[in-house]
């Protein structure tokens, strides 16, 4: 009997915070200018600036080795640095994409010091085209290559609004 109640409360639990993921989204304004992006890897959190304020939040999933910076290909890791998005993909693995310029000439060298490729095709970007359904219930772990990944409908609005040369910055 215990042990029902238990699994009822758990679903209900789980019910609830569904319901409170998809209704929790206010959508952004498109007129604003998007100044710049930071990404904290430890909150888990992306933010997006206009005129110097925080407008929108968005919580996220990194790569599955997510403390510190990314060294190399493969170590599943995203990096941490100044880039800007250089590149915008309409159709994807991953639904839409923004590219990120990640590695920057400190990367490579830092990649080379240690004998390794430092990779590169870091993105923003939804869910895998084939797990849409999945929602933000990815958030529930960190399981990109290194990339920053939100759902489907928040990087549709991302790249409506986001231009080619937008700054990012990635923390700790």
């Amino acid at each position: 009997m215990k042990v029902k109640i238990l699994i009822v409360l758990i679903l209900l639990i789980v019910m609830i915070g569904m319901i409170a993921f998809h209704f929790s989204d206010k959508p952004l304004n498109k007129s604003i200018t998007i100044d710049k992006i930071v990404v904290e890897k430890s909150k888990r959190k992306l933010y997006l600036y206009s005129n110097g304020k925080v407008i929108k939040t968005y919580r996220i999933a990194l790569g599955r080795n997510p403390v510190g910076d990314k060294k190399f290909e493969g170590d599943k890791k995203t990096p941490e640095g100044i880039y800007y998005i250089n590149d915008k993909r309409p159709n994807s693995n991953y639904h839409k994409n923004l590219g990120n310029s990640y590695p920057n000439e400190q990367d490579i060298a830092e990649a080379r010091k240690l004998g390794k490729n430092p990779g590169g095709q870091i993105k923003i970007h939804g869910l895998n085209n084939k797990y849409h359904w999945i929602g933000k219930l990815h958030l529930l772990t960190n399981w990109t290559a290194g990339c920053i990944a939100v759902t489907d409908k928040e990087i549709d609005e991302l790249y409506e609004v986001i231009k080619i040369g937008t700054p990012i910055e990635i923390e700790e």
